[in-house]
C-alpha cells in the first residue's frame, strides 16, 4: 500500500487524520504542567488518555481529577471534542472561519467521517452538526452550572459544567469529580441532563437534522426510522432489566425515585457514554452481560458513539426476520434497502466481533483477571464506552497497548480502518459458475 498524499483514499485520509491528533494530545499530556506532579504522564499512559479521548470512550489509567492541572484537562476537554465531532468536522470549522472552499476530496473525507452514504449536502450537514453540538452543549452548560454552583465556587462550577457538557454529548465519559457520577445517584437535574446529553450526542446528527426541520416519523428517512425503534427499544429493555436485576444489590436501600435513576443511568450509560451512577465493579454478572451487548451494539452511525451501530444492528434483525418468512428482498417500513447493506452489516458486526475475540484472548493470557472483566473491558475499549469493572489501572503495559488499539478501531470503524490497510479489488468483467453450500 502505497502512502502519498495524492493516493490516500477518505478512509486512510481518516485513519492518519485520528493519529495525527492522538500524537499530538499525547505530548502535550506529556509536558509537566499537564500533570499535577510536574513530571508529565509516561509515554505509554499519554497516549492511552490521548487515544482514549479523541476517541470518545472515557477509560483511564489515572483519575483524571488527581492526576490532571487546569492544562491537563483542557487538553483532555478539546481532544474529546475533536474526537466527538470528527476531525474532518473541526477541519470544515477552521475553512469556515479562515473562508476557505471545501474541495471534493474534502467532502469525500467528511462523507466518510459521518458515515454518509451520500455526498450532496456534506457542508450543510456539517454546519448543522456544529450548530447542534454548541447550541446543546451551551445549554446543558448553563443547566449544570446552576445546579454545581450550590457545591462548588462560581469559577470552578462554570467549568466543571463546560467540561461534563463536552463529555457527556460526546459521550466521552471522563469526569472531573474522581468517582464518575456516583455522588449524583438521586440528583434529578444531573442524571437527566446527563443522559439527555448522551441521547442525543448517540442518535447521530442526520436524525437531529430531520427533527429541526420536523419531518414527521412517516415521511422520514429508513436510517432515521431503525435509527429511533432501536434506541428507544434498547432504553427500554436496558431500563428494565436493569431495575430487575440490580433492585436489591446496587439499587438496594436507595429509595424508588433513585431506584429509578439509577436503572434509567445504566440503561443510558451504554449507549457509548461511559459515566455511572453506580460502581460498575458491584454489578452482577448478568447486568454486567447485558451491558457488554448493549455497549457492542452502540450508538447510530454520524453520531459521537462508536460500537457497531443501532443500525447495521437493525439491519442484522431485519435480514434475520425476512430470512425466517422467505421473502427475498430486505424489506421494513415499506421500504427495501439493497444486498450490500446486508453485505457490509455482517462485515462490520463479524470485524468487530473477530477484534474483541482477539483482544480479548490476549489479555486473558497476558493477565490475571476474570473472564468477564476482561471482556467487558474490552468491548468497552470497542464500543468507546469507557465502562470499566476497575481493571484498566492494573494492567500491565502491552494490555494498555491493546486496548488504545482497539479503542482507535472503535472510533475510525472496523471497516473504515480495514479499507485504510486493505487494497482495493476492482470488479472483475466476469463471473464463476454459481455451486450451492449447504450451511445450518
Amino acid at each position: 500500500m502505497k502512502i502519498s498524499k495524492k493516493n490516500l483514499t477518505p478512509a486512510q485520509y481518516l485513519v492518519f487524520g485520528y493519529f495525527i491528533i492522538i500524537m499530538l494530545g499525547s505530548i502535550l499530556l506529556m509536558l509537566p504542567v499537564a500533570t499535577t506532579d510536574g513530571q508529565g504522564l509516561g509515554a505509554i499512559d499519554a497516549v492511552f488518555t490521548a487515544t482514549s479521548a479523541t476517541c470518545v470512550t472515557g477509560l483511564i489509567v489515572v483519575n483524571t481529577k488527581e492526576a490532571f492541572t487546569h492544562f491537563g484537562s483542557t487538553v483532555i476537554m478539546l481532544l474529546i471534542q475533536i474526537g466527538g465531532l470528527g476531525i474532518m468536522s473541526m477541519s470544515t470549522l477552521f475553512a469556515f472561519i479562515i473562508g476557505k472552499k471545501i474541495s471534493l476530496k474534502e467532502r469525500l473525507i467528511i462523507q466518510e467521517d459521518l458515515n454518509q452514504y451520500q455526498i450532496s449536502g456534506m457542508v450543510r450537514l456539517v454546519q448543522y452538526l456544529l450548530g447542534f453540538t454548541f447550541a446543546i452543549e451551551g445549554t446543558a452548560a448553563v443547566i449544570l452550572f446552576f445546579r454545581l454552583v450550590e457545591d462548588y465556587p462560581a469559577g470552578r462550577a462554570i467549568y466543571l459544567a463546560i467540561f461534563h457538557a463536552v463529555s457527556a454529548f460526546n459521550n466521552a465519559g471522563f469526569d472531573l469529580f474522581g468517582n464518575s457520577l456516583e455522588n449524583f445517584t438521586g440528583d434529578i437535574t444531573i442524571n437527566f441532563v446527563i443522559m439527555a446529553l448522551i441521547i442525543l450526542g448517540g442518535i447521530g446528527f442526520g436524525v437531529m437534522v430531520e427533527a429541526y426541520n420536523r419531518v414527521r416519523f412517516k415521511k422520514s428517512t429508513l436510517q432515521t426510522k431503525i435509527v429511533l425503534i432501536i434506541t428507544l427499544a434498547l432504553l427500554i429493555f436496558g431500563f428494565i432489566i436493569f431495575f430487575v436485576l440490580e433492585y436489591d444489590n446496587t439499587l438496594a436501600g436507595l429509595p424508588l425515585l433513585d431506584k429509578t435513576l439509577g436503572a434509567m443511568f445504566l440503561s443510558v450509560t451504554p449507549r457509548t457514554a461511559g459515566f455511572n451512577t453506580v460502581a460498575t465493579g458491584a454489578l452482577k454478572q448478568s447486568s454486567l452481560f447485558i451491558i457488554i451487548i448493549l455497549m457492542f451494539i452502540g450508538a447510530s452511525p454520524g453520531s459521537t458513539g462508536g460500537g457497531i451501530k443501532t443500525t447495521t444492528f437493525g439491519v442484522m434483525l431485519v435480514t434475520l426476520k425476512n430470512m425466517i418468512t422467505g421473502k427475498e428482498d430486505m424489506e421494513v417500513y415499506n421500504r427495501r434497502f439493497e444486498k450490500k447493506i446486508v453485505y457490509e452489516a455482517f462485515t462490520i458486526t463479524m470485524l468487530a466481533a473477530g477484534l474483541v475475540i482477539l483482544v480479548t484472548t490476549l489479555l486473558l493470557v497476558i493477565e490475571d483477571f476474570q473472564f468477564i472483566d476482561v471482556l467487558f473491558e474490552t468491548v468497552s475499549a470497542f464500543g468507546t464506552v469507557g465502562l470499566s469493572t476497575g481493571i484498566t489501572g492494573q494492567l500491565s503495559d502491552i494490555s494498555r497497548v491493546l486496548i488504545t488499539i482497539t479503542m482507535f478501531a472503535g472510533r475510525v470503524g472496523p471497516l473504515t480502518l480495514a479499507l485504510a490497510f486493505g487494497e482495493r479489488v476492482r470488479k472483475g468483467k466476469y463471473h464463476y459458475p454459481a455451486e450451492k453450500v449447504m450451511v445450518g
